[in-house]
């Protein structure tokens, strides 16, 4: 498969998997593109091994660990492949490409995708293993880290990579718990159901707005050190969206309605022109 193809293909699978992250993906100039779209491919490929039911714990944790040490050997697709063996007819296409999407990223940001990608597997077997049983704001934060501040840390790290455009680490991760506490909120009857809560003892529902504000006002500070354009652009849109998701269930209801999606983007779209 051709370079262009495998990049095309890789679009598709990014707008099936999360509309939310297509859209300001889509918008970046083509070298972030490419370099965002495969490393969210990435992330998204070893979250799906985390949230599969039907798959029990011991074995999401023996393949979580086992493609960690996988990526950080080089990674090596074959081995990969056979790692899957048995479970790939019930794993989504972006876990069984995972090859495919390292392939697809830039030389030079290659090992920083591949080792955060491995460094997230980790840390999601450790919470499987745990069976998410979040007991202090500790756990929380070290919850979040794993599977959403470590993604500030690697967008950081790209966009120092592209044009010099240095942020702050630490404003970074609470960008990432931000996104990651609405998603819990939003989820938080569908995780019940499969016996998970993402709080810790004592907390209510309100404490875990309250968290999830503090996190997004880091992602507001995080947003000031940033000067290009396209990079500002496109962390504006999923913050923008999860404030608005946040309102939305303050009023009681479940999510923003697609109109107001569509409103919220082109408002953005209109005031970074």
């Amino acid at each position: 498969m051709s370079e262009a193809t495998l990049q095309k293909d890789a679009m598709r699978v990014l707008k099936e998997t999360s509309r939310t992250f297509y859209i300001p993906i889509k918008l970046l100039k083509p070298t972030l593109r490419k370099t965002v779209g495969s490393a969210y491919l990435c992330l998204r490929a070893i979250d799906e091994i985390e949230d599969h039911e039907q798959m029990d714990s011991s074995k999401k944790t023996a393949l979580l660990r086992a493609t960690a040490e996988l990526l950080r050997e080089g990674f090596d697709a074959s081995a990969y492949a056979a790692l899957l063996d048995g479970a790939e007819d019930s794993l989504p296409e972006v876990t069984r490409r995972l090859a495919d999407w390292l392939a697809v990223c830039p030389p030079d940001l290659y090992d920083n995708v591949r080792d955060v990608t491995a460094i997230m597997a980790d840390g999601m077997a450790k919470w499987v293993e745990r069976d998410f049983q979040i007991e202090t704001k500790e756990d929380l934060d070290d919850y979040t880290y794993y599977v959403a501040g470590l993604v500030g840390v690697m967008l950081s790290d790209i966009w120092e990579a592209y044009d010099g455009t240095v942020t702050d680490r630490e404003l970074a991760i609470g960008y990432g718990r931000g996104l990651q506490a609405v998603n819990m909120l939003r989820n938080q009857d569908e995780d019940a159901e499969r016996g998970v809560r993402f709080l810790p003892e004592g907390w209510t529902r309100e404490d875990l707005f309250d968290y999830a504000k503090a996190n997004l006002a880091m992602a507001d500070e995080y947003m000031k050190s940033i000067q290009t354009k396209n990079i500002i652009l496109f962390c504006k849109i999923p913050l923008a969206l999860a404030k608005k998701t946040l309102s939305a269930m303050e009023r009681g209801e479940e999510k923003m309605k697609r109109d107001e999606v569509n409103e919220t983007v082109e408002a953005i779209l209109n005031e970074t022109d």
